[in-house]
């Protein structure tokens, strides 16, 4: 009987895996991403994300998604109940820790037509925040996410649990400079609304047909950049009918993505 690839060799705390899996933990290696418990890793099988590294403690797992992340990942490691204790962000331990290398999406791949949808995030500084936009993007079968100014990145783990994995399959791009990806949208024909809660025409107002669409929308605690403002294109609202003056950026996001997909798909 052939010996199964979980019967690897256990790994110390200095072991350069191991602290690399710390760092992948902590947001500090490029296009690297943490995929921790039994659900998470049900999820990265689904994708064709490259798993680079599989972190497997046997005294915590159970199941059998051990043995299938373990057929598609480049290297496995076992480590010890106390080791995965130091570096788990769940209160229910799976014993299960991958890192997985997140896709990389390139400006020039991208092609719109006027059902496409793209929504524009600046300046958005949670994770968890940047994942559930993520996760709206592809409820809404929007064509991606462009981020400008971002202050979360796409690495943090917390954005894996958020976007409910789909950081692995949701195209996400980024613009160093918010004029460079105003002219990006331009270039392709797209037709760009700000979501300005100060705005005077409602979302409601416009029937999103015949161009591609991309929505612009804020941080939750600065708004839109001044940049975004300067660059002429029209802003629409959501009527706020309480005593709230705005809405989570994820869920005012939800609301206009859905509402050009009504109008594009004619439901």
């Amino acid at each position: 009987m052939a010996p199964s690839r979980l019967d690897a060799l256990p790994i110390g705390a200095q072991h350069p895996q191991y602290r690399e899996l710390l760092a992948v933990r902590k947001d500090s290696v490029p296009g690297r991403i943490l995929v921790e418990g039994t659900w998470e890793h049900n999820q990265l099988l689904t994708t064709q994300a490259t798993i680079t590294t599989f972190f497997y403690c046997p005294e915590e797992a159970e199941g059998t998604t051990a043995e299938q992340v373990a057929a598609r990942a480049n290297e496995i490691y076992r480590i010890s109940p106390k080791l995965y204790a130091r570096i788990t962000r769940k209160n229910r331990s799976d014993g299960l820790l991958s890192i997985a290398r997140l896709p990389v999406w390139r400006q020039d791949e991208f092609r719109f037509d006027e059902s496409s949808l793209i929504l524009v995030a600046d300046g958005v500084e949670y994770a968890g925040n940047l994942g559930t936009l993520i996760r709206t993007v592809d409820a809404a079968r929007a064509d991606c996410l462009v981020l400008t100014n971002r202050r979360a990145r796409p690495t943090h783990p917390a954005v894996y649990a958020a976007s409910r994995g789909l950081v692995l399959s949701t195209p996400v791009l980024e613009f160093d400079e918010i004029s460079t990806a105003a002219a990006w949208l331009r270039e392709h024909r797209v037709e760009v609304h700000l979501a300005d809660p100060e705005a005077t025409g409602s979302y409601r107002d416009t029937p999103y047909r015949g161009k591609p669409t991309a929505f612009v929308v804020g941080s939750e605690g600065g708004g839109l950049s001044e940049k975004w403002h300067q660059q002429g294109f029209g802003k629409v609202s959501i009527p706020m009918l309480g005593q709230a003056d705005s809405l989570n950026v994820a869920l005012s996001a939800g609301i206009l993505l859905f509402e050009a997909r009504a109008h594009k798909d004619g439901w």
